[in-house]
């Protein structure tokens, strides 16, 4: 046990401190070093992940005076949309209309040039990367559509034919899988450029079978794979001992797909993994799975490993590390330690010497509850740091079910569905019974939620509080996306018939009938009982419900009352993988559980607000300095209920040097500056659409902009973890895209 736990917790290479010896006596001060953080050229505005500005025009005194610059439209690009713009030059770079990648002025918003990306269902969402060589005479940005790589010329959007295979490079390839079982590997990260390599991190699903979670590093001229890292060890490789024998054929997931972070000077590339697949039971996966759940640090020129820190051992409840891991200086004990924190999904905030992988303050063993699903092995004890304090809610009981539910019976449901959960705190194993999960696996720090102040050694988490609810089944839950009964039908069609009856209804005759005009032909009974009782060859599709049932008819009585966004109607329809063979030793039974989301029926969490906050940390001392309520929900708002906190935020916020905090939250529509010493609210602004991603801070000719991407707002998901749709017929609003602000310019 002690050598396993040895190296569960975290072994430090000595290899770490030979690649820091000779950085710092090879470093030397340059022009870069004098205009840190003053660009945007790489996502989150460093490759240090700082989310931090040390522009200063815009400050505490005068940010109330900021207004509208421009505005570009993106069109209603579908639910996963929060662009941290890239400024170079002068020009912005952001994903437009249909996915597409476009080149804006970034002063006027004017469209330089616009690169087709042929309307995929995936696409790197969350950013782009900037590389040039150190003539400038080649500049390339890069980023992932269907799982291909591409590289395009910075200047003019054409693709670099030099690159990869005509300017692309095939991601499923690589990986020891088939490529063609291959179904989704990408991020919506966009990944690090580091020298003249791009490091990448993937977004592999969370199902039996998914693909590895490998780290890859290419070579940014030639499309080549320069190394890979397995984050499920194979046979000979540090860590294997910690699967079953075999492990890294079948185990999925593992992955880096919030974040990374490199520290330039040093070469040490931070990357913060997630949950091996399948998340919520691990009978096929029993040991502590090296490198799930872990900080891990590679030397970014050759992925060597050089130590690593599990958060989670054996995890069973989706508590991947997302937020990208932040650099920082800070005093401690008298001297000045650099350090790297990490947030996670559980709540807690992990700090550590960023050479050694040393906790900067201990971290404790302790006990937790055990699984009582039939072969399955929780791990004994899980980490719990002594400092920094948790910055999530770590509990839910009867008596912080939310007041403001407004139906007294639905609340008394609630509480009596905690009263009678397997309730025992954090790190509960789901099983057989309900089991409540908080965090939830929806919860905690996520993907951009951390920014740092490097002058103070201050720290930033944004964070929701969000429960779930779990219960392990022997049926894999229904994914359901709502919207008006026509796009729901749609919907339903794309998944239950479209692969016989064909996109346009027309199905396949003889054999397989036309479904145009079909209610009028048949009727909605006719169809109704068509559907529930089948009509060979088409088998009876008893699993839908009425409501569905209903929707379907809906659907197909007005097709072109559905509206659902391209991306969601290609992701949809794209051929799925043969379901993977059961490995050796597997259970003859998997067993699955939603997401659990714990939402009122009025769409917002059951628990007692608030539902998201700001944490500032003194990573100096350990400490929090404040936590305060992060947005606003509109509808309670309105009703005089305040300090709720927002509905989930998606994205992060920005830290400046003239001592701001940009936030921006989706379920009041708002962008808000606050103060960074205190917290305290210094100017917002309501948006026609609801903020989303992390604001990009950047300065063209001696003036400085904010800028951000927003979307129309959701409807709120359900306990299921069901999303909606964005309507997007042609009299949708215009309100996607990209809001850039100023001050006023001076008056002449």
């Amino acid at each position: 046990m002690k050598s396993t736990l040895g190296k569960v917790m975290g072994v430090s290479a000595i290899t770490a401190v030979a690649v820091t010896i000779f950085c710092y006596q090879a470093a030397q001060a340059s022009g870069k070093d004098a205009k840190a953080y003053t660009t945007w050229s790489d996502y989150e505005g460093s490759a240090d992940s700082a989310q931090y500005s040390a522009l200063t025009q815009i400050n505490k005194s005068n940010v109330a005076q900021l207004q509208q610059e421009w505005f570009y439209p993106a069109g209603n690009n579908g639910y996963r949309y929060g662009f941290n713009p890239l400024v170079v030059d002068g020009v912005m770079y952001v994903v437009g209309k249909d996915n597409a990648t476009v080149a804006l002025d970034a002063v006027t918003g004017k469209e330089l040039w616009v690169h087709d990306n042929g309307t995929p269902r995936n696409i790197t969402n969350r950013g782009l990367n900037y590389w040039e060589s150190t003539d400038r005479s080649d500049r390339r940005l890069f980023y992932a559509t269907n799982n291909m790589l591409h590289a395009l010329d910075a200047r003019t959007g054409k693709l670099v034919d030099s690159f990869g295979n005509h300017g692309s490079a095939d991601l499923r390839e690589g990986l020891g899988r088939d490529p063609k079982t291959i179904r989704s590997i990408q991020s919506g990260g966009p990944g690090r450029v580091f020298e003249n390599l791009l490091i990448l991190g993937s977004a592999t699903g969370e199902e039996y079978g998914s693909p590895p979670g490998d780290i890859r590093a290419y070579d940014v001229l030639t499309g080549k794979m320069v190394w890979i890292f397995h984050t499920v060890p194979h046979p000979g490789e540090f860590g294997y001992d910690t699967w079953p024998k075999d492990a890294w054929k079948y185990i999925g997931g593992t992955n880096d797909w919030g974040g990374m972070t490199i520290d330039e000077k040093r070469g040490i590339a931070y990357f913060p993994l997630g949950s091996p697949t399948y998340d919520f039971y691990g009978v096929d996966r029993t040991g502590a799975g090296l490198f799930g759940d872990c900080l891990l640090a590679l030397d970014a020129r050759s992925g060597k490993y050089l130590w690593h820190f599990q958060a989670v051992h054996h995890d069973l409840w989706d508590y991947d590390l997302t937020t990208a891991p932040k650099l920082l200086t800070v005093k401690h004990d008298g001297k000045m330690v650099d350090i790297v924190a990490q947030a996670g999904k559980n709540g807690f905030l992990y700090v550590f010497d960023r050479v050694t992988g040393k906790p900067i303050w201990p971290i404790e063993e302790r006990p937790v509850p055990q699984s009582d699903m039939p072969g399955e092995h929780s791990w004994p004890t899980q980490p719990f740091p002594t400092a920094p304090p948790p910055f999530a809610q770590q509990s839910f009981t009867p008596d912080s079910v939310d007041p403001y539910i407004s139906d007294p019976a639905e609340r008394a449901k609630i509480k009596e569905e905690l009263q009678n959960a397997r309730n025992e705190g954090i790190y509960t194993p789901p099983g057989l019974k309900e089991t409540v999960e908080i965090p939830g696996n929806n919860g905690g720090g996520n993907w951009g939620g951390g920014a740092v102040d490097p002058a103070t050694g201050t720290l930033y988490v944004q964070t929701k509080n969000a429960p779930s609810m779990l219960k392990l089944e022997p049926n894999p839950p229904k994914r359901q996306m709502t919207g008006t009964p026509e796009t729901e039908g749609r919907i339903l069609y794309i998944q239950n018939c479209q692969a016989c009856h064909k996109a346009e209804l027309t199905g396949q005759p003889p054999s397989i009938p036309s479904l145009v005009d079909v209610v009028s032909r048949i009727g909605a009974d006719g169809v109704r009982s068509t559907v529930q009782e089948g009509a060979s060859p088409m088998p009876a599709f008893s699993s839908l419900s009425e409501k569905e049932v209903d929707a379907l008819v809906a659907y197909l009585s007005d097709p072109s009352k559905a509206h659902v966004p391209p991306d969601i109607i290609a992701y949809l329809s794209a051929p799925r993988p043969p379901p993977p063979p059961m490995p050796a030793g597997a259970p003859p039974v998997r067993y699955w559980t939603g997401y659990g989301y714990m939402n009122s029926s009025e769409g917002l969490p059951a628990n007692k607000p608030p539902w998201s906050t700001l944490t500032a940390y003194d990573l100096n001392k350990g400490t929090i300095k404040w936590q305060i309520p992060l947005g606003s929900v509109t509808e309670l708002a309105a009703k005089g209920i305040t300090d709720t906190g927002s509905f989930w935020p998606r994205g992060g916020v920005v830290v400046t040097a003239g001592g701001l905090i940009f936030s921006g939250t989706i379920s009041d529509a708002t962008m808000r500056a606050y103060d960074k010493d205190t917290g305290k609210v210094l100017w917002e602004k309501v948006m026609p659409a609801g903020p989303e991603g992390i604001p990009a801070i950047f300065e063209v000719n001696g003036r400085e902009y904010l800028a951000f991407s927003a979307r129309p707002s959701l409807k709120h998901l359900g306990p299921a973890g069901e999303r909606t749709t964005i309507e997007a017929g042609p009299n949708a609003p215009q309100t996607q895209g990209f809001y850039v602000f100023a001050l006023p310019r001076p008056a002449k």
